[in-house]
C-alpha cells in the first residue's frame, strides 16, 4: 500500500507550475516567431548602390546571421517542446520527480528550469 503513496507535489503547486511553465512557453513562442521573420527575411537592407567590398562583407554577415539565427531557432523549439513535456508531467502527475532518484527536485531548481527532469543530485552523478 504504502508503495501508491508516492512523493509528488501537491495539486496546488503543480498549479504552480503550470502557470509559470505556460508563460515561458508563451514568451519562447514570441522569441522563435521573431528569430524565424529574421532569417526569413530577405535581409536586403538597401546596400546595392554602396561599394561592392562592403556588399561582400555585408552578404557574409548576413550568412552567419542567419546560421546562428537558424541555431537559436532551434534551441528555442527544443525549449518550447521540453516545456511542453514538462506541462505532460504535470498532468499525469509525475512533475518535478527526479527520474534518476525518484526524489522529488527542488522547488527553487525548478522555478529555475521548469522543464528539468533531474535533481542536482543526479545531476552531479552524471559528471
Amino acid at each position: 500500500m504504502a508503495e501508491d503513496l508516492k512523493v509528488r507535489y501537491s495539486d496546488k503547486d503543480l498549479e504552480e507550475f503550470r502557470t509559470l511553465i505556460e508563460e515561458k512557453i508563451e514568451k519562447a513562442k514570441q522569441h522563435l516567431e521573431l528569430l524565424k521573420s529574421s532569417y526569413m527575411n530577405d535581409g536586403n537592407n538597401g546596400t546595392d548602390d554602396t561599394s561592392p567590398t562592403f556588399k561582400a562583407f555585408e552578404e557574409g554577415s548576413e550568412t552567419m546571421s542567419k546560421e546562428a539565427n537558424t541555431q537559436l531557432a532551434i534551441r528555442q523549439e527544443k525549449f518550447i517542446r521540453d516545456l511542453k513535456n514538462a506541462l505532460l508531467r504535470i498532468e499525469n502527475k509525475t512533475y518535478g520527480i527526479c527520474r534518476v532518484t525518484g526524489k522529488l527536485i527542488n522547488k527553487e531548481r525548478l522555478k529555475l528550469v521548469p522543464h528539468a527532469t533531474l535533481s542536482i543530485e543526479a545531476k552531479n552523478m552524471q559528471k
